[in-house]
């Protein structure tokens, strides 16, 4: 992505937060950048970033807004154990909802 294209995402209200697996894996490690709308809440960005990273048609590095962030061929859905950061905050998935880490 550009400059001007990041500037332009910034404009219209974007915010991008990163997607990490650490449930099933030695090293946590970032798999996905999910843009999201700047005006949710901090939850509904949660939830959104975890329903695009989540196979359910398509794999889910299809969905528009998700950028791809791992070198394999594949990469498993987004799971109970894993984290999203929203700009300095780190939250896990639990089984029902998010918890600040």
């Amino acid at each position: 992505m550009s400059k001007i294209d990041a500037l332009m995402k910034t404009y219209e209200g974007v915010d991008t937060v990163s997607v990490i697996h650490a449930a099933f894996d030695e090293t946590p490690h970032v798999v996905a950048m999910v843009e999201v709308s700047a005006k949710m809440s901090t939850n509904e960005k949660l939830e959104k970033a975890f329903m695009l990273t989540n196979s359910i048609n398509d794999a889910w590095w299809n969905n528009e807004g998700v950028t791809p962030m791992f070198g394999d061929k594949g990469c498993r859905s987004t799971s109970v154990g894993d984290m999203i950061l929203i700009g300095t905050e780190k939250y896990k998935c639990d089984s029902m909802g998010w918890s600040l880490v």
